[in-house]
């Protein structure tokens, strides 16, 4: 169920969205909380509290008073990314990353992104992995000089991003083999990383990408200029995917971007003067939008390709405008896929959700719950042991659709209230309710989920509300760091 990253250890203050959010809280919270007395009883969906037409993004969009007001405009949404990147640690800017690098940093680098596990770890078949020794070799931490000349690449296909650079999959459960603890993340085609070091193989760079820093195959990227590099999503005009995947057209003339799978908020310039009689790969061009993505030459330099995205594909020629409506249907066209840690199983997790869903409308957010849930630069409410289960609820009947609910390793997106309890949408691999009877009952679900909130049990002992540390409104706070944010 839960994503990589802890909550923060120390209890937090709380902080509100706005002047009005807990008055509204408080007085929500005075009335006896009533459950899911008037919601379906979900006979045919499995999970109580959600019917069939909740499985439907109409259905909570035509609930909202206001669906397709902006929530911040274009102007708004680059300054909110541009100060993520200035404020929030866990992201990083390529263009501030310089050509040379001290030793020391990149060896601290790869030590914090690597570090050798501290549990037992299984191997597919459910073996005991004793690989470490040969793991740690592979970091090739001695041969980094005491001066790094930083390059530079351009990912060419969706690729993995490893803890080590191993394509070995481990486990804490020998009897659970969904969750790789080398599994960190996947980039898409286009995304630009810092090249800081090989591994001993030769076969792996450590890359450092905008939001993660990580082993990835070097297979997967091609190696060009800063400037080549840096200025490949700067270019328009451009298309955005705004389906959960899309699909370049199969081409045997180009198999390099033959089939290539972009997924949600991915952005590729567009070849907008390429010649309507002109073939792209052997297949007509007003067929699809022509758009060029990266590729590798025979040395694994930096090339481009004209490639097609079919007419048909879910795609626009700009970022969708963040308005409540188009992010629970951005939400809704992920439900059903697969649940996958980090980004596994040609999938995501419950970050990664969240994250495609944001990007669509323009917006960046970090990797993981343990930097979103803290990250300095949104409005946010955070609660402590303080804070009293019918408070917590009172809060949560104040929320609003694309509001993101965090407890430790997991988030959760509010899509609406139905009869005073809130809804969430989140990709998750499975729940737990009491039954009538009082007994607790898992649901396996395993994929991107439609769930009522309150119900919702993290054990026996403890229900889901009570372990809520953080919501955080993806709008920007007043000014400045919040003042109950710690740095690392």
């Amino acid at each position: 169920m839960f994503d990589r990253g802890d909550p923060p250890a120390a209890a937090i203050r709380r902080r509100q969205f706005g002047p009005v959010v807990f008055a509204t809280a408080l007085l929500l919270a005075l009335h006896p909380f009533t459950g899911m007395a008037r919601t379906p009883a979900g006979d045919t969906t499995g999970v109580p509290g959600v019917a069939p037409s909740q499985l439907e993004a109409r259905f909570w969009t035509g609930r909202m008073d206001r669906p397709d007001s902006p929530v911040l405009d274009r102007d708004g949404t680059e300054a909110l990314n541009a100060r993520l990147f200035a404020e929030d640690r866990s992201m990083h800017s390529l263009e501030a990353i310089p050509d040379t690098l001290p030793g020391e940093d990149v060896r601290i680098r790869v030590s914090s992104a690597s570090p050798a596990p501290a549990r037992a770890l299984f191997t597919a078949g459910g073996r005991a992995f004793e690989g470490t020794p040969a793991l740690v070799e592979q970091l090739a931490l001695p041969r980094i000089p005491a001066e790094v000349a930083v390059r530079h690449g351009l990912v060419v296909k969706r690729a993995d991003m490893r803890t080590f650079p191993t394509d070995t999959r481990v486990f804490s459960d020998p009897d659970d083999v969904d969750i790789d603890r080398f599994q960190e993340t996947a980039l898409f085609p286009g995304t630009p990383l810092a090249l800081l070091h090989e591994s001993a193989d030769g076969e792996w760079w450590f890359a450092v990408s905008p939001r993660y820093q990580a082993w990835i195959r070097k297979s997967n990227v091609a190696v060009g200029s800063r400037a080549a590099v840096l200025g490949y999503l700067r270019r328009a005009p451009y298309l955005v995917v705004t389906g959960a995947t899309v699909r370049t057209v199969h081409t045997p003339e180009e198999p390099r971007v033959s089939d290539l799978q972009l997924d949600m908020g991915v952005r590729v310039p567009v070849l907008d003067d390429w010649p309507a009689d002109r073939p792209v790969n052997g297949q007509a061009a007003y067929l699809g939008h022509v758009v060029e993505l990266p590729v590798r030459d025979a040395e694994g330099r930096l090339a481009f390709a004209p490639a097609l995205v079919p007419r048909s594909a879910d795609v626009s020629t700009d970022y969708l405008p963040y308005t409540p409506a188009n992010l629970v249907e951005q939400a809704f066209k992920f439900l059903g896929e697969r649940y996958g840690w980090g980004h596994a199983y040609n999938a995501r997790d419950c970050s990664g959700f969240v994250s495609e869903v944001y990007r669509s409308v323009g917006l960046q957010l970090p990797r993981n719950t343990s930097a979103q849930g803290v990250s300095p630069v949104y409005q946010t409410i955070r609660f402590s042991d303080a804070d009293t289960h019918e408070a917590r609820v009172g809060v949560l009947r104040t929320l609003q659709p694309g509001d993101l609910v965090y407890i430790p390793g997991h988030v959760m997106m509010v899509i609406g209230q139905q009869d005073g309890a809130p809804y969430v949408i989140h990709d998750v691999t499975g729940i737990s309710v009491r039954d009538p009877d009082d007994t607790l009952r898992r649901i396996v679900l395993n994929g991107v989920s439609v769930t009522p909130l309150l119900p919702l049990q993290s054990g026996e002992d403890a229900t889901l509300v009570d372990r809520i540390y953080s919501i955080q409104r993806i709008r920007p706070r007043d000014s400045g760091p919040a003042p109950d944010q710690d740095r690392p």
